[in-house]
């Protein structure tokens, strides 16, 4: 499923952005900052940007201009009221793949967030590999020593973001935000529940425990250190249908 980060400080047209993209088959996450999108596209394995100009804090083409300096080829669709001609070629000089003015169309802005993700899609791998484990990206299915292991949705979407950051703690937070979105709780152990069933599947010494802050996944060399054996009972869901899987 392809992560859309929204970048708009208009709560009115966020949450419109919002529920057209989940209902198109995305995820999205908004922020309402210049600063927090430059952020959020860095911590992130986001797979499109959609940046307004106007925002608060750090102004969108600066924020361009960051993600651009650091080398980051994260898509970038500008969506923005500012329609002047220097305004344009500001915002594709600066390194923005397209450039759309409110008011807009959202089947053109579906169009257009199309079209980038399949130019991005030709220069992404296909599959994800970490030890043993496979995943075909396209296909949607798992192998652990060319076994095919099955997950569920949400447990394949876990497995994606931990081997797309190989190496790098993930908080709960930044996990429950990326799997569960806005029906997460955050007193959940949802989270470490998962962890459980992913260790079960997919091998016990893949994902190392922080401590206190989070997980990460280890390096083919690396032991695993502090694991949590058997999942823990859940103490609060935001999505009982995970009980009938």
């Amino acid at each position: 499923m392809n992560r859309v980060l929204i970048a708009e400080d208009e709560p009115r047209i966020a949450s419109f952005l919002t529920k057209g993209l989940r209902a198109a088959g995305y995820t999205a996450t908004v922020v309402d900052n210049g600063v927090a999108a430059a952020a959020y596209a860095r911590a992130d394995d986001f797979d499109l940007l959609i940046l307004d100009l106007g925002l608060p804090g750090q102004d969108g083409l600066a924020a361009l201009a960051q993600l651009r300096a650091r080398g980051e080829r994260l898509p970038v669709i500008v969506l923005t009221a500012r329609d002047a001609v220097p305004d344009r070629v500001a915002g594709l000089d600066l390194g923005a793949d397209d450039y759309l003015t409110k008011p807009f169309s959202f089947d053109e802005l579906l169009a257009r967030v199309r079209a980038r993700l399949r130019d991005r899609g030709r220069d992404t791998p296909t599959a994800l590999h970490a030890g043993p484990v496979t995943l075909d990206l396209v296909r949607r299915t798992v192998s652990v020593d060319g076994r095919l292991v099955e997950l569920t949705a949400r447990e394949f979407l876990l497995a994606e973001i931990l081997l797309r950051h190989p190496g790098q703690v993930l908080s709960r937070e930044q996990l429950l935000d990326r799997v569960w979105g806005l029906a997460h709780d955050p007193g959940s152990n949802i989270v470490d529940v998962y962890i459980g069933y992913l260790r079960r599947k997919l091998g016990q010494d893949l994902i190392h425990t922080v401590r206190g802050v989070g997980y990460r996944l280890t390096t083919p060399s690396e032991p695993e250190t502090s694991t949590e054996g058997s999942p823990p009972p859940v103490t609060a869901d935001p999505d009982p249908s995970w009980l009938g899987r």
